[in-house]
């Protein structure tokens, strides 16, 4: 599911420009796809569309990956004798550990605890 990240940039068109930058500045909210859609004041469909033509995935599948790589990040920069995985999880509106646990590991290639550690992968992800 994972994708590089899609920054507004004036060769889209400014209503996928406009939901970027709002799921961008939002990530770490509850927002849900009637929130982009108001941000942009157009439909919940019309934004899907929109995504799905020009990103190849939905507003709400771009902002899991977008907060999938917040908590990548996060856990990497981490101490493990403070942070938890799943505080860091919840920071990016991930409640369930089980589910948070295999869509990590099914992106980056190993555990989010593994990450939390310090210890890298042997063969690390390539987005894109």
């Amino acid at each position: 599911m994972s994708t590089n990240k899609v920054e507004p940039s004036t060769a889209q068109p400014v209503l996928l420009r406009r939901a970027l930058a709002f799921i961008h500045d939002n990530a770490h909210r509850d927002i849900t796809l009637s929130d982009i859609a108001a941000s942009v004041n157009v439909t919940p469909r019309s934004v899907q569309y929109t995504f799905r033509r020009h990103v190849g995935l939905t507003p709400l599948e771009y902002l899991r990956s977008l907060r999938l790589d917040h908590a990548h990040r996060e856990l990497q920069a981490a101490d493990p004798s403070v942070d938890t995985v799943m505080a860091i999880a919840g920071r990016w509106g991930f409640g369930h550990a089980g589910r948070f646990s295999s869509m990590y590991k099914r992106t980056f290639g190993h555990s989010p605890s593994r990450t939390l550690r310090g210890e890298r992968s042997a063969h690390r992800h390539q987005r894109g």
